[in-house]
């Protein structure tokens, strides 16, 4: 597929999507029509709950051996629902609300640059997929004004359990370039994050509708879960694509219980979307060819 953006013409490979996609497509912009205009966030949420109840799915951006943009609005595991929502948002304020300019909102939050240039270029890691965007201007981790800490753990899960990674699994050549990309992120020095004793002190500044990061104690990892924050009356809940719940839910826990109960969650990360890239001007993008 080529798609001429800024008057430059550039080639990414196709994108992977089926009709029911096009069609939730078409049903969500009808439905986020009366919001074009209200505050960000307002936006963000009407966007989550579009996909209330909508089915989890592990795994979704695992398929084939070709890395290319996967589009499933049917089922949703945690990073794609958070990635999917906000590329949605942006698509819904902008001149051109058009399937062909979510695709390139959504690859524009999911790899390096914005650009598919195999497996490694996919932001695997949760908190350089958060630097990365908030390099963008879309996100900024809230952490350390909420009185965050510094966390300087090695990242070396990938490589060091390549079995568990289709793509890694008998591809020596991928396994050193995300070892390579492990390395890079290694050099940043570390994340910004708030132990979960530090919570429940503090929830009443979490932002609605910020994405929520849980970090972790396991060896080599940085994060294991997302979603968003949810302001219902005076609570702060959880809106994430579920494992247990198997579904797109809005937790009956508060953000705090919830964490707590995650014997292996060490606190969690919370990156605002910045209302100022929920307000700018898009270039409309225009298919000019597929194949």
């Amino acid at each position: 597929m080529i798609f001429l953006a800024a008057g430059q013409l550039y080639a990414q490979p196709a994108a992977v999507y089926s009709n029911a996609d096009r069609e939730i497509f078409r049903e969500y912009l009808t439905t986020i029509e009366p919001y074009r205009n209200a505050p960000g966030d307002t936006i963000l949420e009407k966007s989550a709950l579009f996909f209330l109840n909508k089915p989890y799915l592990a795994h979704t951006l695992e398929g084939g051996d070709r890395e290319q943009l996967t589009v499933n609005l049917r089922a949703f595991d945690c990073t794609t629902f958070v990635e999917t929502v906000i590329a949605l948002t942006l698509t819904a304020i902008s001149d051109a609300p058009s399937f062909e300019t979510f695709m390139k909102e959504l690859r524009s939050i999911r790899y390096r640059k914005g650009e598919i240039d195999g497996y490694a270029s996919r932001l695997h890691y949760a908190t350089d997929w958060l630097q990365e965007n908030e390099q963008r201007g879309l996100l900024r981790n809230l952490s350390p004004s909420l009185g965050g800490v510094k966390e300087a753990k090695k990242l070396s899960f990938m490589s060091s359990h390549r079995d568990a990674y289709g793509r890694l699994k008998n591809d020596d050549l991928m396994l050193q370039l995300i070892a390579a990309r492990e390395e890079m992120i290694n050099q940043q020095g570390g994340f910004d994050y708030l132990p979960k004793e530090m919570i429940n002190e503090v929830a009443h500044l979490i932002p609605h509708m910020s994405v929520i990061l849980f970090t972790t104690s396991t060896e080599g990892l940085d994060v294991t879960h997302m979603g968003f924050a949810f302001r219902k009356g005076e609570k702060l809940l959880f809106l994430h694509a579920s494992s247990a719940g198997e579904r797109v839910m809005i937790d009956r826990q508060t953000l705090p219980e919830y964490t707590y109960k995650q014997p292996y969650c060490t606190g969690i990360i919370v990156a605002e979307i910045d209302p100022l890239s929920l307000r700018r001007p898009i270039i409309p993008l225009r298919c000019v060819q597929e194949y």
